[in-house]
């Protein structure tokens, strides 16, 4: 004889059948490209590591996009959708910045704290969005996370351009500069939620590509 409870546990889904979910698929795109990214970022070929960090962006978006747009989606699927989003942000946005600036410092133990800053801040800001959500329905609390992808990709255009060094403090207060706002409660727009503002990343997003691969080559 099988209790209430058993027949909950036999009804609830595998955990695997969430793969096939189309916005998921798109999160763990980004999360393969996440961790090219910290690749690249560790090996030393750091403009591979922004075309990664950028495309990450670009399917986080997607898959909100994707998301709503669906059709047929259950509860369930939204939680673990969220859920997986989140998690993958923080490995996106918190630990892969913090790892770009230690190997950008070859690693030296004072860049330590550097690294810290930038992935609490991450964690912290997800922690409070998680709990809080929306300040309304198109605001946030502090900068989106993914905000730091897509300016950092950015200011690393200016690598070739400055000294080494100068770059070196340029892009270690860049860092600190965008995890204080992260956590600061400053209102920022929701920019993933338009879909003009995915196509836009999308042009972005390519141009950005297109830049790096020809430094690369």
């Amino acid at each position: 004889m099988t209790t209430g409870n058993e027949e909950v546990q036999e009804l609830q889904p595998t955990i695997i059948s969430y793969v096939k979910d189309l916005p998921n698929l798109c999160s763990l795109a980004g999360l393969a490209c996440t961790v090219l990214a910290i690749y690249f970022s560790i090996t030393g070929v750091y403009y591979a590591a922004m075309i990664g960090m950028i495309w990450a962006v670009a399917f986080d978006w997607a898959d909100g996009l994707v998301a709503r747009r669906m059709k047929g989606r259950t509860g369930s699927d939204r939680i673990f959708g969220g859920q997986l989003d989140l998690l993958i942000d923080i490995v996106s946005y918190g630990v892969t910045p913090a790892i770009l600036l230690l190997s950008f410092g070859k690693f030296d133990p004072i860049f330590l704290p550097v690294a810290f800053i930038v992935l609490a801040a991450s964690a912290i800001r997800l922690s409070y969005f998680s709990t809080f959500g929306l300040s309304d329905e198109s605001k946030y609390t502090g900068l989106a996370l993914d905000n730091n992808n897509i300016i950092l990709v950015f200011i690393f255009l200016l690598e070739s351009i400055f000294p080494i060094g100068f770059f070196s403090v340029l892009l270690y207060i860049s860092a600190l500069g965008l995890a204080v706002l992260n956590v600061s409660q400053i209102k920022t727009p929701k920019f993933s939620g338009n879909p003009r503002n995915v196509f836009l990343l999308a042009f972005y997003t390519l141009g950005i590509t297109s830049i790096y691969v020809w430094k690369l080559l």
